[in-house]
Protein backbone atom coordinates (compact mmCIF):
# COMPACT_ATOMS: atom_id res chain seq x y z
CA UNK A 1 0.00 0.00 0.00
CA UNK A 2 1.77 3.34 -0.75
CA UNK A 3 2.24 6.04 1.32
CA UNK A 4 -0.51 8.45 1.48
CA UNK A 5 -2.95 6.01 0.83
CA UNK A 6 -6.66 5.91 2.22
CA UNK A 7 -8.59 3.10 4.08
CA UNK A 8 -12.27 3.17 4.79
CA UNK A 9 -13.10 -0.11 6.38
CA UNK A 10 -16.61 -0.84 6.67
CA UNK A 11 -16.75 -2.81 9.62
CA UNK A 12 -14.84 -4.05 12.26
CA UNK A 13 -13.44 -7.14 10.67
CA UNK A 14 -12.10 -5.03 7.83
CA UNK A 15 -10.46 -2.78 10.11
CA UNK A 16 -8.58 -5.49 12.19
CA UNK A 17 -7.30 -6.64 8.85
CA UNK A 18 -6.10 -3.27 7.39
CA UNK A 19 -4.34 -2.74 10.88
CA UNK A 20 -2.75 -6.56 10.32
CA UNK A 21 -1.66 -5.80 6.91
CA UNK A 22 -0.15 -2.18 7.53
CA UNK A 23 3.08 -1.06 9.37
CA UNK A 24 2.19 2.00 9.89
CA UNK A 25 -1.41 3.11 10.75
CA UNK A 26 -2.53 6.82 11.46
CA UNK A 27 -6.77 6.40 12.26
CA UNK A 28 -8.93 9.89 11.47
CA UNK A 29 -12.24 10.15 12.14
CA UNK A 30 -13.53 12.93 9.98
CA UNK A 31 -10.01 14.83 9.98
CA UNK A 32 -11.78 17.73 11.78
CA UNK A 33 -8.53 18.60 13.59
CA UNK A 34 -6.33 19.90 10.16
CA UNK A 35 -3.34 19.98 12.15
CA UNK A 36 -2.99 16.91 13.20
CA UNK A 37 -1.40 14.78 10.48
CA UNK A 38 -0.04 11.16 9.17
CA UNK A 39 3.85 10.43 10.22
CA UNK A 40 5.32 9.87 7.19
CA UNK A 41 4.97 6.11 5.99
CA UNK A 42 1.63 5.49 7.25
CA UNK A 43 -1.52 4.44 5.83
CA UNK A 44 -4.59 6.57 7.16
CA UNK A 45 -7.00 4.49 8.55
CA UNK A 46 -10.38 6.32 8.35
CA UNK A 47 -13.66 5.10 10.96
CA UNK A 48 -16.10 7.34 9.03
CA UNK A 49 -18.19 4.89 8.10
CA UNK A 50 -18.12 2.67 11.41
CA UNK A 51 -20.88 4.85 12.76
CA UNK A 52 -24.33 4.83 14.62
CA UNK A 53 -25.90 4.88 18.00
CA UNK A 54 -25.95 0.70 19.47
CA UNK A 55 -27.64 1.45 22.53
CA UNK A 56 -29.16 4.24 24.07
CA UNK A 57 -31.19 4.36 27.22
CA UNK A 58 -32.24 7.75 28.44
CA UNK A 59 -33.29 6.34 31.94
CA UNK A 60 -29.42 5.31 33.02
CA UNK A 61 -27.96 8.17 31.37
CA UNK A 62 -25.78 6.76 29.01
CA UNK A 63 -25.29 5.42 25.21
CA UNK A 64 -22.96 3.05 23.23
CA UNK A 65 -21.97 4.58 19.37
CA UNK A 66 -19.54 3.29 16.90
CA UNK A 67 -16.21 5.95 17.04
CA UNK A 68 -17.20 7.23 13.22
CA UNK A 69 -20.62 8.54 14.83
CA UNK A 70 -20.51 12.78 14.54
CA UNK A 71 -20.75 14.69 17.56
CA UNK A 72 -23.39 16.73 16.28
CA UNK A 73 -25.45 13.33 15.40
CA UNK A 74 -25.68 12.05 19.58
CA UNK A 75 -26.15 16.02 20.27
CA UNK A 76 -29.39 16.12 18.45
CA UNK A 77 -30.59 12.62 19.91
CA UNK A 78 -29.85 13.34 23.32
CA UNK A 79 -31.68 16.76 23.08
CA UNK A 80 -35.09 15.18 21.77
CA UNK A 81 -34.42 13.57 25.52
CA UNK A 82 -33.50 16.27 27.36
CA UNK A 83 -30.08 15.57 27.51
CA UNK A 84 -26.95 16.20 26.89
CA UNK A 85 -22.63 15.83 26.67
CA UNK A 86 -22.07 18.87 29.48
CA UNK A 87 -18.34 18.99 28.24
CA UNK A 88 -19.34 21.21 25.12
CA UNK A 89 -17.34 18.60 22.17
CA UNK A 90 -15.55 21.26 20.11
CA UNK A 91 -15.73 21.47 16.11
CA UNK A 92 -19.28 19.62 16.41
CA UNK A 93 -20.98 21.59 13.34
CA UNK A 94 -17.77 21.14 11.07
CA UNK A 95 -18.56 17.03 11.86
CA UNK A 96 -15.96 15.93 14.57
CA UNK A 97 -16.79 12.31 15.41
CA UNK A 98 -16.94 10.92 18.94
CA UNK A 99 -13.77 8.87 18.39
CA UNK A 100 -12.16 11.60 16.89
CA UNK A 101 -12.60 13.77 20.02
CA UNK A 102 -12.00 11.49 22.53
CA UNK A 103 -8.44 10.23 20.85
CA UNK A 104 -7.92 14.28 20.78
CA UNK A 105 -9.01 14.80 24.65
CA UNK A 106 -10.19 18.22 23.27
CA UNK A 107 -13.34 19.40 25.64
CA UNK A 108 -14.80 22.64 25.29
CA UNK A 109 -15.89 25.29 28.09
CA UNK A 110 -18.37 23.15 29.92
CA UNK A 111 -15.11 21.32 31.30
CA UNK A 112 -14.70 23.72 34.11
CA UNK A 113 -18.12 23.04 35.75
CA UNK A 114 -18.25 18.95 34.39
CA UNK A 115 -14.74 18.00 33.29
CA UNK A 116 -13.70 16.86 30.19
CA UNK A 117 -14.29 14.24 27.83
CA UNK A 118 -12.20 11.85 29.64
CA UNK A 119 -14.58 12.14 32.96
CA UNK A 120 -17.70 10.78 30.46
CA UNK A 121 -16.09 7.68 28.89
CA UNK A 122 -17.42 4.88 30.38
CA UNK A 123 -15.90 2.23 28.15
CA UNK A 124 -14.63 1.58 24.61
CA UNK A 125 -13.46 -1.10 21.88
CA UNK A 126 -10.39 -0.78 19.89
CA UNK A 127 -8.15 -2.26 17.72
CA UNK A 128 -4.90 -2.84 19.34
CA UNK A 129 -1.11 -2.92 17.37
CA UNK A 130 -1.57 -6.95 16.50
CA UNK A 131 -5.09 -6.38 15.15
CA UNK A 132 -6.93 -7.78 18.13
CA UNK A 133 -10.17 -6.12 19.47
CA UNK A 134 -9.85 -5.31 22.97
CA UNK A 135 -12.88 -4.21 25.10
CA UNK A 136 -12.02 -1.55 28.06
CA UNK A 137 -13.98 -0.31 30.36
CA UNK A 138 -18.26 -0.62 29.99
CA UNK A 139 -21.62 0.20 29.31
CA UNK A 140 -22.49 1.40 32.77
CA UNK A 141 -21.66 4.29 34.95
CA UNK A 142 -21.19 2.01 38.13
CA UNK A 143 -18.22 -0.02 36.59
CA UNK A 144 -15.72 -0.52 38.59
CA UNK A 145 -13.17 -3.66 37.41
CA UNK A 146 -9.94 -3.81 36.17
CA UNK A 147 -7.36 -0.81 35.14
CA UNK A 148 -9.43 1.97 33.32
CA UNK A 149 -8.29 1.98 30.31
CA UNK A 150 -10.91 3.49 28.56
CA UNK A 151 -9.33 7.22 29.94
CA UNK A 152 -5.89 6.50 28.59
CA UNK A 153 -8.08 6.56 25.09
CA UNK A 154 -8.29 10.30 25.88
CA UNK A 155 -5.62 12.52 24.02
CA UNK A 156 -3.76 9.14 23.01
CA UNK A 157 -4.38 10.60 19.46
CA UNK A 158 -4.48 6.75 18.38
CA UNK A 159 -1.32 6.11 19.74
CA UNK A 160 -2.70 3.14 21.66
CA UNK A 161 -4.67 1.50 18.54
CA UNK A 162 -8.12 2.30 16.67
CA UNK A 163 -11.25 3.30 18.75
CA UNK A 164 -14.08 1.76 16.81
CA UNK A 165 -16.45 2.09 19.81
CA UNK A 166 -17.45 4.09 22.64
CA UNK A 167 -19.70 4.22 25.97
CA UNK A 168 -20.17 7.31 27.57
CA UNK A 169 -22.46 8.80 30.40
CA UNK A 170 -24.54 11.90 30.26
CA UNK A 171 -26.64 14.32 31.42
CA UNK A 172 -30.19 15.87 31.62
CA UNK A 173 -29.82 19.38 29.87
CA UNK A 174 -30.63 22.78 31.84
CA UNK A 175 -33.44 24.52 31.50
CA UNK A 176 -31.81 28.11 30.97
CA UNK A 177 -28.33 29.88 30.72
CA UNK A 178 -27.59 33.30 31.14
CA UNK A 179 -24.08 34.95 30.17
CA UNK A 180 -22.27 38.02 31.63
CA UNK A 181 -19.69 39.44 29.99
CA UNK A 182 -17.10 41.94 32.30
CA UNK A 183 -14.36 44.04 31.30
CA UNK A 184 -11.58 44.89 33.43
CA UNK A 185 -9.16 47.57 32.31
CA UNK A 186 -6.05 44.85 31.83
CA UNK A 187 -4.89 41.54 32.13
CA UNK A 188 -3.83 41.27 35.51
CA UNK A 189 -7.10 43.16 36.83
CA UNK A 190 -8.89 40.06 34.35
CA UNK A 191 -6.89 37.31 35.80
CA UNK A 192 -7.95 38.59 39.35
CA UNK A 193 -11.51 38.01 38.67
CA UNK A 194 -10.98 35.02 36.94
CA UNK A 195 -9.12 33.70 40.29
CA UNK A 196 -11.84 35.29 42.45
CA UNK A 197 -14.25 33.06 40.57
CA UNK A 198 -12.19 30.03 40.72
CA UNK A 199 -12.19 30.28 44.08
CA UNK A 200 -15.83 31.35 44.83
CA UNK A 201 -18.84 29.24 45.78
CA UNK A 202 -20.43 29.90 42.77
CA UNK A 203 -22.14 27.52 40.40
CA UNK A 204 -20.60 28.50 37.04
CA UNK A 205 -20.92 26.06 33.87
CA UNK A 206 -17.97 27.99 31.99
CA UNK A 207 -15.71 30.99 32.87
CA UNK A 208 -13.18 31.84 30.25
CA UNK A 209 -10.87 34.88 30.05
CA UNK A 210 -10.01 36.62 26.52
CA UNK A 211 -7.15 39.41 26.35
CA UNK A 212 -7.16 42.46 27.12
CA UNK A 213 -9.41 42.37 29.82
CA UNK A 214 -12.91 40.52 29.18
CA UNK A 215 -14.39 37.73 31.09
CA UNK A 216 -17.03 35.58 29.74
CA UNK A 217 -19.73 33.58 32.89
CA UNK A 218 -21.72 30.97 32.36
CA UNK A 219 -24.34 29.81 34.39
CA UNK A 220 -27.36 27.31 34.03
CA UNK A 221 -30.34 25.93 35.72
CA UNK A 222 -34.09 26.32 36.23
CA UNK A 223 -35.20 29.41 34.57
CA UNK A 224 -37.62 30.15 38.02
CA UNK A 225 -33.96 30.21 40.34
CA UNK A 226 -31.64 31.95 37.01
CA UNK A 227 -32.46 35.75 37.25
CA UNK A 228 -31.74 35.38 41.54
CA UNK A 229 -28.58 33.56 41.04
CA UNK A 230 -27.48 36.13 37.89
CA UNK A 231 -28.21 39.17 40.05
CA UNK A 232 -25.53 37.88 43.00
CA UNK A 233 -23.52 37.11 40.76
CA UNK A 234 -23.48 40.51 39.59
CA UNK A 235 -23.08 42.13 42.73
CA UNK A 236 -20.04 39.84 43.19
CA UNK A 237 -18.44 40.98 39.97
CA UNK A 238 -19.55 44.86 40.47
CA UNK A 239 -21.55 44.87 37.22
CA UNK A 240 -21.37 42.71 34.09
CA UNK A 241 -22.93 43.01 31.38
CA UNK A 242 -25.82 39.71 30.66
CA UNK A 243 -25.78 38.99 27.15
CA UNK A 244 -29.59 37.77 25.23
CA UNK A 245 -29.24 35.25 23.54
CA UNK A 246 -25.39 33.59 24.38
CA UNK A 247 -25.96 30.14 22.55
CA UNK A 248 -24.38 31.72 19.36
CA UNK A 249 -21.13 33.08 21.74
CA UNK A 250 -20.35 29.64 22.86
CA UNK A 251 -20.76 28.10 19.69
CA UNK A 252 -18.42 29.97 17.71
CA UNK A 253 -16.14 29.35 20.82
CA UNK A 254 -16.26 25.43 20.60
CA UNK A 255 -15.66 25.89 16.90
CA UNK A 256 -12.86 27.96 16.90
CA UNK A 257 -14.43 30.54 14.63
CA UNK A 258 -12.24 32.97 16.59
CA UNK A 259 -9.22 31.31 14.94
CA UNK A 260 -8.23 33.90 11.07
CA UNK A 261 -8.24 31.05 8.56
CA UNK A 262 -4.80 29.43 7.97
CA UNK A 263 -3.76 30.01 11.95
CA UNK A 264 -2.27 27.24 13.90
CA UNK A 265 -4.51 26.82 16.83
CA UNK A 266 -2.93 25.08 19.99
CA UNK A 267 -4.02 24.00 23.29
CA UNK A 268 -1.86 24.58 26.12
CA UNK A 269 -2.59 22.32 29.34
CA UNK A 270 -1.85 25.20 32.10
CA UNK A 271 -2.95 26.27 35.81
CA UNK A 272 -4.37 29.24 36.86
CA UNK A 273 -1.30 30.72 38.70
CA UNK A 274 0.93 29.86 35.40
CA UNK A 275 -1.73 32.09 33.06
CA UNK A 276 0.10 35.07 34.10
CA UNK A 277 3.84 34.12 32.99
CA UNK A 278 2.85 32.89 29.30
CA UNK A 279 0.50 35.82 29.08
CA UNK A 280 3.27 37.70 29.53
CA UNK A 281 5.35 35.57 27.15
CA UNK A 282 2.77 35.81 24.63
CA UNK A 283 1.51 40.02 24.53
CA UNK A 284 4.45 40.88 22.75
CA UNK A 285 3.63 38.31 20.08
CA UNK A 286 0.58 38.83 17.54
CA UNK A 287 -1.18 35.78 18.86
CA UNK A 288 -4.90 35.31 20.05
CA UNK A 289 -5.38 34.01 23.36
CA UNK A 290 -8.56 32.33 25.23
CA UNK A 291 -7.87 30.83 28.92
CA UNK A 292 -10.78 28.32 29.22
CA UNK A 293 -12.10 25.81 31.79
CA UNK A 294 -11.32 28.94 35.11
CA UNK A 295 -7.42 29.29 33.50
CA UNK A 296 -6.79 25.46 32.97
CA UNK A 297 -6.65 25.73 29.21
CA UNK A 298 -4.86 28.07 26.82
CA UNK A 299 -5.96 28.64 23.55
CA UNK A 300 -3.71 29.51 21.25
CA UNK A 301 -4.22 31.37 17.94
CA UNK A 302 -0.59 31.80 15.90
CA UNK A 303 -0.35 33.14 12.81
CA UNK A 304 3.19 31.85 11.25
CA UNK A 305 5.06 28.95 11.57
CA UNK A 306 4.96 27.90 15.09
CA UNK A 307 8.45 26.73 15.59
CA UNK A 308 8.67 29.88 17.61
CA UNK A 309 5.97 29.48 19.87
CA UNK A 310 7.12 25.55 20.45
CA UNK A 311 10.35 27.61 21.52
CA UNK A 312 8.76 30.06 24.19
CA UNK A 313 6.44 27.17 25.49
CA UNK A 314 9.47 24.90 26.72
CA UNK A 315 11.16 27.76 28.23
CA UNK A 316 8.11 27.77 30.69
CA UNK A 317 8.20 23.98 30.97
CA UNK A 318 4.56 23.69 29.00
CA UNK A 319 3.91 21.56 26.23
CA UNK A 320 1.16 22.12 22.90
CA UNK A 321 -0.87 20.27 21.02
CA UNK A 322 -1.81 21.17 17.92
CA UNK A 323 -5.35 21.28 16.78
CA UNK A 324 -6.28 23.88 13.84
CA UNK A 325 -4.13 24.89 10.64
CA UNK A 326 -1.44 23.46 8.31
CA UNK A 327 -0.62 20.29 9.01
CA UNK A 328 2.86 18.83 11.60
CA UNK A 329 4.58 17.12 14.41
CA UNK A 330 1.34 17.30 16.73
CA UNK A 331 3.28 18.34 20.06
CA UNK A 332 5.05 21.69 20.83
CA UNK A 333 7.09 22.62 23.64
CA UNK A 334 8.59 20.08 26.57
CA UNK A 335 9.13 16.77 25.38
CA UNK A 336 7.46 14.38 27.57
CA UNK A 337 9.00 11.32 28.47
CA UNK A 338 6.65 8.85 30.67
CA UNK A 339 7.81 5.44 31.29
CA UNK A 340 4.02 4.59 32.28
CA UNK A 341 2.65 5.53 29.29
CA UNK A 342 5.43 3.68 27.12
CA UNK A 343 4.64 0.57 28.68
CA UNK A 344 1.60 0.97 28.20
CA UNK A 345 2.08 1.78 24.85
CA UNK A 346 4.39 -1.39 24.17
CA UNK A 347 2.22 -3.85 25.68
CA UNK A 348 -0.84 -2.42 22.99
CA UNK A 349 1.53 -1.95 20.23
CA UNK A 350 4.57 -4.12 20.22
CA UNK A 351 5.54 -3.75 16.63
CA UNK A 352 5.05 0.08 16.50
CA UNK A 353 2.23 0.21 14.21
CA UNK A 354 0.73 3.40 15.44
CA UNK A 355 2.14 6.84 15.82
CA UNK A 356 5.81 7.58 16.69
CA UNK A 357 4.81 10.27 19.08
CA UNK A 358 6.18 10.72 22.74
Amino acid sequence: MRTGAVLRPSDVDSLREAVRQQPRVWPRGAGTKTALAPPEGAVVVEVSQLRGVLDYDPAEFTFTALAGTPVREVEELLGRHGQYLPFDPPLSAAGATLGGTLASGLSGPGRYRYGGVRDFVLGVRFVDGRGELVRAGGKVVKNAAGFDLAKLMAGSLGRLGVVVELSFKVFPAPRARASLRVDRPGFEAAWGLLRALYTSSFDLEAVDLVPPGTVWVRVAGRPESLPTRVQRLRAFLQGGEVVEGDSGIWEEVREFRWVPSGWTLVKVPVTPRRVLDLERELLPTASLRRYSAGGNVAWVAWPEEPAALSDLLERLDLRGLRVLGPPGLPFLGRVDSDGFSSRVKQALDPVGRFGPYP
